[in-house]
């Protein structure tokens, strides 16, 4: 069969949804999860964007192996210059370079002719190419661009050293049936493609992406972009996970195989979802919370009688244990740690410490750790940088009480306190935040669920908050919500302040 290569944005397009901002310790810790499911292009980031994203991109670069590292760049010099620097140590690197080519970018966005567009993209390739042999060139809005530029804008670009030609539908403008005509008429345009890949990257502006992509398989395409849980720009991306298992189940009607370790999808969708702070919808396809769940007394009976009458993949296929794995408050620090690997979640000695401890703590407020909470308690452990955690927390509330938060802070072994009223316990608690470091915010979104089943499950907590112009999420987990929601907020307000958005007033920081 033939193969298709998957290429996933996570990193890079999917950090770009709003909210979304990941610091190098937890975009590795990501990227290492991306190789064991098998994907086989990461793209890590847009080295030039930040001096963060540099640092990230590099050090996946130099500690992911097992996988080609790829750093975007647009077609000029000081882009593709610091690609390269970012992604030199990494085992199998690619360069990938984009300019617009529809006419309505080429006028308003990049104010150029097609000519100049042509000409930049091909030096930018040649540049690429001087520095690895592996490049990858996409023509953004290709799917609103004229079909014979693409064909002669591409034919330059293989004739400059692309390996990898990405025809993006990027606002999502395109249909299934018009989107496989489209690629068929670009590529008989194309001089030179039988020499290259062609690949394919849709966002889901119109819910048409994964649709969108799967077409365009059927239309001979080789590899397929998107992001894990569909995160990225606007709506969104082409959502690894549907991709792989609709070419997995149906088989059948595609005639290809991809190298995804489908047991891996679940632990992926999961960590993504946490680190990011982005909720998946309980209904999304394959790894939300309904997809495996039956409600209707019909279904109920066939599935008991034969789980294949309403269900076309099995939870186990994706990863997905739908038995809760559990540790009790009498566990040793090794049972912790095996499960730990049984869970492939990779923890050194003095992170184990850290865990361990966390473990205990937890688990004398609730009988049962599960898997779940295994995991909540390691995204607590993979920042690298100082941060601002709570020390304690009180509160007051009530029907005829004001609403009142008093709470500790610390940073750097010292400790700042203060307290503040509110129109609820969460509020009055963020103000009270507020008020020792001095800052201002804005809650966007508030989300909160349980991570698991039983009447002693964790809360779950995810906010996007608005610091002036930047948007930042933050997650929290605890037995008692007023502490998840506070632990959110101070996630948030950490990430914030390693990316210089904000700056605090107390003690000096």
């Amino acid at each position: 069969m033939r193969q298709i290569d998957i290429f996933d944005t996570t990193l890079r397009d999917g950090e770009q949804s709003p909210g979304v901002a990941l610091n190098p310790a937890e975009k590795v810790q990501i990227a290492r999860q991306l190789a064991k499911l098998g994907v086989n292009i990461i793209e890590a980031g847009f080295p030039i964007s930040s001096p963060g994203d540099f640092e990230a991109v590099k050090q996946i670069a130099e500690e992911v192996r097992q996988v080609s590292v790829c750093a975007l760049a647009r077609t000029q010099a000081k882009d593709i210059e610091r690609a390269w620097e970012a992604i030199s140590k990494a085992e199998s690197p690619r360069i990938h370079t984009f300019i617009a080519t529809s006419p309505i970018h080429m006028r308003y966005k990049l104010k150029k002719s097609p000519e100049e567009v042509l000409e930049q993209a091909v030096a930018g390739v040649k540049l690429a190419k001087s520095k690895v042999s592996d490049i990858e060139f996409s023509a953004e809005d290709a799917s609103r661009s004229d079909v014979d530029f693409l064909g002669r804008i591409f034919s330059s670009a293989i004739k400059a050293g692309a390996t990898v030609l990405n025809i993006p539908d990027t606002v999502g403008y395109a249909t299934p049936e018009e989107f496989a005509k489209f690629i068929y008429e670009v590529m008989e345009r194309t001089e030179g493609i039988e020499k290259v890949k062609v690949s394919v990257h849709c966002h889901n502006d119109l819910g048409l992406a994964v649709a969108n992509s799967l077409a365009a398989v059927q239309a001979g395409i080789h590899q397929l972009e998107g992001a894990i849980n569909g995160i990225g720009e606007r709506a969104g991306n082409a959502a690894i996970e549907e991709l792989a298992m609709a070419l997995n189940t149906r088989r059948d009607q595609y005639q290809v195989q991809t190298s995804i370790n489908s047991k891996e999808i679940a632990r992926t969708s999961q960590m993504v979802s946490r680190l990011t702070g982005m909720m998946i919808q309980p209904n999304k396809a394959i790894v939300g919370k309904n997809a495996f769940a039956h409600e209707s007394g019909i279904h109920q009976d066939g599935v008991l009688k034969e789980r294949s009458t309403y269900e076309i993949i099995s939870p186990d296929s994706i990863g997905l244990d739908m038995d809760t794995i559990v540790l009790g408050k009498h566990s040793g620090r090794h049972a912790v740690r095996d499960r730990l690997t049984e869970l492939g979640l990779e923890v050194d000695e003095k992170r184990l410490d850290e865990v361990f401890k966390e473990f205990k703590l937890l688990a004398e407020r609730k009988k049962e750790v599960t898997s779940a909470d295994l995991y909540s308690l390691v995204d607590t452990h993979t920042h690298d940088v100082p941060e601002i955690t709570l020390d304690y927390l009180q509160v007051s509330s009530g029907t005829q009480i004001v609403p009142t938060s008093t709470l500790g802070l610390n940073y750097q072994d010292q400790r700042y306190d203060d307290a503040a009223c509110g129109d609820g316990p969460v509020d009055a608690a963020y103000k009270a935040i507020d008020k020792i470091l001095g800052i201002d915010h804005k809650l966007l979104r508030y989300a909160l669920q349980a991570i698991d089943g039983g009447e002693d499950a964790q809360g779950e907590v995810t906010v996007s908050v608005q610091f002036d112009e930047h948007t930042v999420g933050g997650r929290g987990v605890s037995t008692d919500i007023i502490e998840a929601s506070v632990k959110a907020y101070l996630q948030a307000v950490n990430r914030a302040f390693e990316r210089g958005w904000i700056s605090f007033k107390i003690g000096g920081i």
